[in-house]
C-alpha cells in the first residue's frame, strides 16, 4: 500500500474485540453507521458501499453482517482509518494488503482497499462506473456489481462460497452488466470466470442465454487452446488465490509453489503469513 500518515494509531489485532453475532440492524448500529458515512463526507475522502447493502440493491437479497463495507483506494486507506479514528473509534491496519477495521464497541467498519488474495485492487475504475444511491437515508455510491462479482468470484473457502451471490447478481443484472469489462478485470483468472458463468448457467438453465453467446465461445476457446503452464522454478498451484487455506498442504507438503507469491502473484512472503496466521481469528 502506498502512502502513511504518522499519527494513525494501528493496534494489533489481539487487540480487537470479537464481533458480535450476527442480527437485524439495530437503531444504535445504524446511528453508527450513518455518523461514520458522514464523517467520510464531510472530509471529501473517497469511497463506495459495498457488501450487504449493495448486494441488496443489485440482487434484492437483505442480509444482516456484522459490519459496514466500504471501499478506498490503497493509498487512501490510512487516511479513511483515521478520519474514522478521529470520529470516536478505534481502528487498525489489519493486513497491509487489502484491510483495515474501525469499530466503537460491538460497531464494525470494513475499509477495504482490495481482496484477500491481493488480486482485485481498488481503482479508479471503481469509482467511475460506481452508482449512485441511497444507503441508510444518505446519499452514497455504490461498489459496480461487476467488480462485486469479479471480486466475490474468488472466495472459496470451506466455510464461504460467494457463488451464490454471484448466481444471484447475474440473474438480475446480466442484463445491464458491461461483459467486456469483466472479462477484462479476470484477465488471465479467465477460467475462474468461465466456472462461475457455467454455474450460473446450470443454476438457472432457463436464463442461460443471458450470458452472451461470444462471451462464452470467448472462454471455450481459450480453454480449448490452453495450454500447460510450466516454467523452470517448479509447479504452481494457484488454489490459494481461491482459499487461503485448503491449499496449504500443496504448498507446505507438496512442494507447489505458492500462486499468490510475486512473481506469479501480487503479495510478499510476509504479507502471506500473515494472512494465513489469521485463519482461526479472522474469516
Amino acid at each position: 500500500m502506498n502512502g502513511s500518515e504518522p499519527n494513525h494509531h494501528v493496534v494489533t489485532s489481539g487487540q480487537m474485540p470479537t464481533p458480535p453475532a450476527v442480527g437485524p440492524l439495530t437503531p444504535e448500529t445504524a446511528a453508527f453507521y450513518r455518523r461514520m458515512i458522514g464523517e467520510l463526507l464531510q472530509t471529501d475522502v473517497p469511497f463506495l458501499v459495498g457488501g450487504a447493502y449493495a448486494l441488496a440493491r443489485y440482487a434484492g437479497i437483505e442480509r444482516h453482517t456484522k459490519d459496514f463495507d466500504i471501499f478506498v483506494r490503497p493509498h487512501d486507506a490510512v487516511r479513511t482509518l483515521n478520519v474514522l479514528r478521529r470520529a470516536g473509534c478505534e481502528s487498525e491496519l489489519t493486513f497491509s494488503h487489502w484491510l483495515g477495521k474501525a469499530w466503537c464497541g460491538d460497531d464494525f467498519v470494513d475499509v477495504i482497499f482490495s481482496s484477500g488474495n491481493g488480486i482485485a485492487d481498488v481503482d479508479d475504475e471503481w469509482f467511475a462506473h460506481a452508482l449512485d444511491d441511497t444507503v441508510l437515508g444518505i446519499p452514497v455510491r455504490l461498489v459496480p456489481p461487476e467488480e462485486m462479482v469479479w471480486s466475490k468470484a474468488f472466495v472459496m473457502e470451506r466455510e464461504r462460497f460467494d457463488g451464490a451471490d454471484i448466481n444471484h447478481l447475474l440473474l438480475h443484472l446480466a442484463d445491464a452488466l458491461d461483459w467486456h469489462r469483466l472479462l477484462r478485470r479476470f484477465g488471465t483468472h479467465w477460467p475462474v470466470f468461465l466456472a462461475h458463468v457455467t454455474l450460473f448457467r446450470f443454476a438457472y438453465p432457463s436464463a442461460a442465454h443471458r450470458v452472451p453467446q461470444w462471451l462464452m465461445e470467448d472462454l471455450l476457446n481459450r480453454a480449448r487452446q490452453a495450454q500447460p503452464e510450466v516454467d523452470g522454478l517448479g509447479p504452481v498451484c494457484r488454489g490459494t488465490i481461491l482459499s487461503r487455506q485448503q491449499y496449504l498442504v500443496d504448498i507446505e507438503d507438496w512442494g507447489f509453489r505458492d500462486g499468490r507469491l510475486v512473481p506469479n502473484g501480487t503479495m510478499s512472503g510476509s504479507e502471506i503469513a500473515a494472512w494465513t496466521n489469521a485463519i482461526d481469528t479472522i474469516p
